[in-house]
């Protein structure tokens, strides 16, 4: 018998399975990439996401035992605090004889003596705290807790940015350089004898326009300026024109400031103890006593230090002693 031929139809049909089966063949190929791609993708991402929280668990553990450690250290004491943060200025301070005429002008002088005033509060004591020029010096003078007084240097080149400092406190003084009888190391502009009304005008405001806020002044060195009845008449008259009280740190006992506020109708203020003519921290701790002892005579008193760090931890070594009178600030008197 004749073979017969296949029919279009049946030839159509087998081509469409054909395709089909090609169709499914690929459709399967992709899910099967898909759900690999999907398993190595869960696998990586589960290996970031463990080392991520074991990294971040790590690093509580350190901070964990950071924070123990910390806890477990002795404070470091106030000694140590202020002699990490005044070691570049202590190398200037052999000792503040300096600023005075004579080693008895240390303690009381005859001059600034007063009669004993009956008050209803506590005996008031000042100490003013000169020679401040440089954020160390703030930072360790506030460290204290004591409201100490803060006289600050003029702006030099030692100390640029004296006035800006001081501008950052609510109270300060200004401790303004004058003339010696015997200290040839000067801070830049002091003032002299032989200067003229104008220029000793022209420094007072001057200082006005760097250390707005100040209301005091007291001299640095100066025995040899205050002891001149014309000069101390010129410097008066320009601290009164820009309504400045001067405090006599008496560097000299021939002091002609008494006289010379005298007739300008005003009141006389002076120190009455020097606390660091020498820096070893016994005397200072002496002079420390030899001031609260001045103020329950007199009613009050005012005693000068230097921020150095034995003047600085005297003060601290005497917070119960200074408790048997009022500290305040300098405008309190």
């Amino acid at each position: 018998m004749p073979k017969r031929k296949k029919s279009k139809k049946t030839q159509t049909n087998t081509k469409l399975l054909t395709y089909l089966a090609w169709f499914l063949a690929l459709i399967a190929l992709v899910l099967s990439a898909l759900l690999s791609g999907y398993y190595i993708g869960f696998s990586d991402g589960k290996d970031k996401t463990e080392k991520i929280y074991s990294a971040q668990n790590n690093k509580q553990k350190a901070l964990l035992k950071k924070l123990e450690n910390s806890l477990n250290k002795k404070p470091i004491s106030v000694s140590k605090r202020l002699k990490s943060v005044l070691k570049k200025e202590t190398k200037q301070y052999i000792s503040a004889s300096h600023e005075i005429d004579g080693s008895s002008l240390a303690s009381v002088p005859k001059m600034a003596k007063r009669k004993k005033v009956i008050t209803p509060h506590k005996a008031r004591l000042a100490i003013i705290i000169d020679d401040v020029g440089t954020k160390s010096q703030v930072e360790a003078i506030k460290s204290l807790r004591l409201p100490l007084t803060m006289s600050f240097l003029p702006p030099s080149k030692a100390r640029p940015n004296s006035a800006k400092l001081a501008k950052l406190e609510n109270l300060y003084m200004v401790h303004l350089p004058m003339e010696a009888q015997n200290w040839s190391a000067e801070e830049p502009n002091t003032l002299r004898i032989h200067d003229k009304q104008n220029r000793i005008s022209a420094r007072i405001k001057e200082i006005k326009q760097l250390f707005p806020k100040v209301k005091y002044i007291n001299n640095h060195t100066g025995s040899k300026f205050t002891s001149n009845e014309v000069a101390m008449n010129r410097l008066i008259f320009a601290l009164n024109a820009n309504k400045i009280h001067f405090i006599d740190s008496r560097t000299t006992a021939q002091t002609k400031a008494p006289k010379v506020l005298k007739n300008f109708g005003l009141k006389y203020v002076s120190r009455d103890v020097f606390l660091d003519h020498h820096m070893d921290k016994p005397y200072v701790l002496e002079q420390i006593k030899k001031a609260i002892q001045v103020a329950k005579s007199h009613g009050t008193a005012i005693a000068i230090g230097h921020p150095h760090k034995n003047t600085l931890q005297a003060l601290y070594e005497s917070k119960e002693l200074l408790k048997d009178v009022e500290l305040v600030y300098i405008n309190r008197l």
